[in-house]
């Protein structure tokens, strides 16, 4: 028993897997529908839903980039640049003989 709260399998044991879904107990017929209608990929509610969450997140990772460029100079400006600027210390030496 203590094993099932843990979240801990035993030989020859299997859990439920999670349903994903909407009980119709809960919700209306038109939220029944809505909700089949944008998860199905036959469906322009669908495409117009996926295409909107890809949209999102280009938007947010530019805005993770800007935002982490702009920490990383302010961080340069006030600590000064805390690695070598010489191209050489990335090279090998030997590739100059």
């Amino acid at each position: 028993m203590r094993n099932h709260i843990l979240g801990v399998k035993e030989k020859g044991e299997t859990f439920m897997a999670k349903k994903k879904g909407v009980s119709a107990k809960t919700h209306t017929k038109q939220q029944l529908d809505d909700y089949a209608n944008q998860n199905n990929p036959n469906n322009k509610a669908y495409k117009a839903r996926m295409s909107n969450d890809k949209m999102t997140k280009k938007v947010s990772r530019k805005q993770d980039a800007k935002r982490q460029a702009k920490r990383q100079a302010e961080f340069e400006a006030e600590h000064g640049v805390m690695y070598p600027l010489d191209w050489m210390c990335y090279s090998n030496p030997y590739d100059f003989d």
